[in-house]
Parts: C-alpha cells; structure tokens; sequence
C-alpha cells in the first residue's frame, strides 16, 4: 500500500478493490477549510524546497482540487513540479471517484490557485499535510497513535513556515520575534498596537470606552512595553521552530496559539492577540490561562 492510500482515517476513506484509496475533504468543515488556508499561505516554503530539496527531505506531494463540470475532488499528486509561471504538475496519486478528467499515475498540469494542501516528510516528521492533520484532529485520541503507526509517520503539531511579515496574524508574530531577536526596539514597537491593545483592556473592566481614557492608557502600556525591556532585555527566540493554531474572534481579531519548539528538545505554548489594522496585522497582549 502506498504512503498516498495510508494516511487517511476511515470516516474520510473509499476502499476500493484493487484501488488506491480515495480521500473525502468535507469543504464545510471549519478545521478543514483552515487547513486548506494554511497551506496556501504557507505554500512559498513548499515551493522553495523543491527548487532545493535538503538530504533530509525525502518526500514531496501535493493535493489539488480537480474539478469536473458540478463535481470535485481533492486528489494528491506525486513528482509535483512548478513552470517558471508558477503552474503546478505532477502525477495523479490517488484513483479519482467522482471525477472523469483525470486518472490514477496520469501526468497532468493544473492552476496554482486549485492546490489545497502540500506535504513533505523531514527526518521521518511530517511537516505541512494540514489536511491530514484536520483529520486526524478528527480522530478519538485514543486511536491517535493507532493513526500516525498505520501511516508511519510521526505527527505532532507540526512546523510552520508563515512569512515574516504583516499579512497574517503569525507572520506578526515572527515579526515581533525577528525584533526581539535583532534587539530593535523600533521594529518591535511596529508590530504593536497598543491603542487596540488599550481597547481590549478596558473593555474587560466594563468601563466606559472613551477616546481620553484608551489613548491614556494605549501610552502606558506602550511605556510599560518598553520599560519591561528596558530592565530584562529583550526576550530570546532564537533557535527555534513554530507551530500556529488560531480562534478567530472576528474578521480583525484573532487569538493566536503558538508552540515554540526550542532546538535543545524545549517546548513552550503561548497564546496571543492578534488585530488587524491600517496597516496589517498587528500583536497584542497575551492571553492569561486563567481568562
């Protein structure tokens, strides 16, 4: 059996005699539909990889979305491939079921914007496979190691790899990380908001949400911010590798779960808020446990 036909749970599989199995992906599943999205978003480290795929790397696939008049499927390729204008190709992996326009081990191209998630296996750890990862999610936790054996592959929340920048939630948190790590406070402070920072802190007290009160408290916070520095420097986080989970509040406030994987084995969790401004997304406090 192939590593294609091995990594997906029964509720999510077809048997077939004789046949490669094939993968459901419930498109109204919200976990689903955020796995999707992270692999999108993280698809630049994906293609990077292929150009110069490293010794520990030894194996890449890719699921698209085929589609066929009314019908679809999401069907994972092999050998995948970008042209210079970034057009995906590979080679079907998995026998189609409600598609006719393509079939199992054809080779075949298709648009960039049908790729709903990517794959590749690190030192016997899998990194990307977000829908994997949402079906597994799926799975009763005492069947999770049942799952990861009958696939062989090892699956804990895994490596992310957003861009350091201000169009995702994660990617301002890196950024504030790349600051800290740089010792920049002027970059560190970029990735602030204190002002909706200042919002959110006085709406928890039930208190009256006047312009005087937040921007008053929007300077406090943000001199408290660079006071804390000040007197402990700035915190490390160097030598260590990501993994993001988000609770969307609403369209410009996220609360985002971070899991920092440290290289000497240390694990840390930390959850953050996350509020889109002006001029992108922006990180807030963090959250308390006991909130």
């Amino acid at each position: 059996m192939g590593l294609l036909s091995k990594i997906f749970g029964k509720e999510n599989v077809e048997e077939r005699n004789g046949e490669p199995d094939m993968v459901y992906v419930p498109n109204e599943d919200e976990r689903m539909n955020w796995a999707i999205e992270k692999a999108k978003l993280t698809l630049w480290y994906f293609e990077q990889s292929l150009i110069s795929p490293q010794p520990h790397q030894v194996y890449f696939s890719i699921k698209v979305h085929i589609i066929d008049g009314e019908n679809g499927e999401h069907i994972w390729l092999t050998e995948p491939h970008f042209d210079d204008e970034g057009n995906l190709f590979g080679t079907v992996g998995n026998e189609p079921v409600n598609v006719n326009t393509v079939k199992l081990n054809q080779k075949i191209g298709i648009d960039r914007n049908l790729i709903s998630d990517w794959m590749t296996i690190e030192n016997g750890k899998l990194i990307g496979g977000y829908t994997i990862r949402a079906i597994r999610d799926g799975v009763h936790d005492k069947e999770k190691a049942a799952f990861d054996n009958s696939i062989g592959l090892f699956i804990d929340e895994g490596i992310d790899h957003f861009k350091t920048n201000f169009d995702t939630p994660e990617g301002a948190i890196l950024s504030l990380e790349k600051a800290y790590n740089e010792k920049n406070l002027d970059a560190a402070i970029a990735c602030k908001d204190f002002y909706e920072e200042a919002k959110m802190m006085i709406s928890g007290f039930n208190t009256k949400l006047d312009e005087e009160t937040i921007r008053s408290t929007a300077e406090v916070l943000e001199l408290s911010f660079i006071k804390n520095i000040e007197e402990y420097g700035f915190p490390n986080f160097e030598e260590l590798q990501n993994a993001f989970e988000r609770e969307k509040i609403d369209d410009n406030h996220y609360i985002i779960t971070e899991i920092c994987w440290f290289l000497d084995g240390g694990k840390s969790i930390q959850k953050l808020n996350t509020f889109k401004s002006a001029t992108g997304w922006k990180v807030l406090g963090p959250i308390n446990d006991k909130e």
